[in-house]
């Protein structure tokens, strides 16, 4: 796998020869930064864990150099939070069990930029050796411009593929403001139940962000078991956790309707 990135990471956590690893992989997430996957992909990464016919490969598309710090990390200079970030990835793809894990470290501006097109065509060679059935990125709605960045450039890259090629479903999940308002027919819901254990420590190995001031371990768990609850006012729990996702899927096939044309047919609906 050759990336436009001389320092990009492909990471194997069970020593696989890489082309084999990326072959394996059925659910792949794709995400800005580091942490990313394990707060919006939690669904691809529970259906994968512990299983042999089923895998996990996670992307990050950014390299997180900008992440606010805090503690033992006050004094980092931007290589080094990237540094650490990386490890922090590895560690999670190695308690989650993940297929691979790549980190493309591409700077934000560069990600932003729609002219820019090096992360399209990082994640279209990925899709082609991943090849996997259902993708996990970031939805069109979220906050963070460098997340809309990343559902943009995965977009962009599924298209380039034949249609045989495409993944069967792309979703895009929850971070930087959740799905709750989406009408019920529009909202995939995923039943995160399982694994809470692995759950958190999959979240709170990011000490860098944890100590920087922002609980993302305790906020992604707590939305998890408030959609659980508020999902249905006229029914008892189905499930103590749950994580909303668009269904991107349309976007992604010949003739697609604009994004932003999407979007806000969306937002007219609801």
């Amino acid at each position: 796998m050759k990336f436009h990135r001389d320092d990009a990471v492909l990471y194997v956590p069970d020593g696989t020869p890489p082309a084999a690893a990326l072959a394996r992989t059925t659910h792949l997430g794709i995400g800005a930064h580091q942490d990313d996957l394990e707060i919006m992909a939690v669904d691809g990464i529970l259906r994968c864990y512990g299983r042999s016919d089923a895998w996990f490969a996670g992307v990050v598309v950014s390299d997180g150099a900008g992440a606010p710090r805090a503690g033992r990390f006050a004094d980092f200079t931007n290589p080094q939070m990237v540094a650490a970030r990386i490890e922090e990835q590895k560690r999670a793809a190695d308690i989650g069990e993940y297929a691979a894990q790549m980190i493309l470290l591409h700077p934000t501006d560069e990600l932003k930029d729609g002219k820019n097109a090096r992360p399209i065509d990082d994640l279209e060679a990925i899709l082609r050796a991943t090849r996997p059935e259902v993708v996990y990125t970031h939805n069109l709605f979220d906050k963070h411009d460098a997340h809309v960045a990343v559902t943009l450039r995965v977009l962009a890259a599924i298209r380039r593929l034949a249609s045989a090629e495409r993944p069967e479903k792309v979703y895009g999940c929850e971070v930087w403001r959740d799905l709750d308002w989406l009408p019920d027919d529009e909202k995939t819901v995923f039943d995160c139940s399982a694994h809470e254990d692995l759950q958190f420590k999959l979240l709170e190995v990011f000490e860098s962000q944890i100590a920087g001031g922002k609980r993302y371990d305790l906020a992604a768990l707590g939305r998890r078991r408030a959609h659980a609850t508020y999902h249905q006012p006229h029914q008892v729990d189905a499930v103590t956790g749950a994580i909303y996702a668009t269904d991107l899927t349309p976007l992604t096939e010949n003739n697609a309707p604009d994004p932003a044309e999407y979007a806000e047919a969306l937002q007219q609906k609801f």
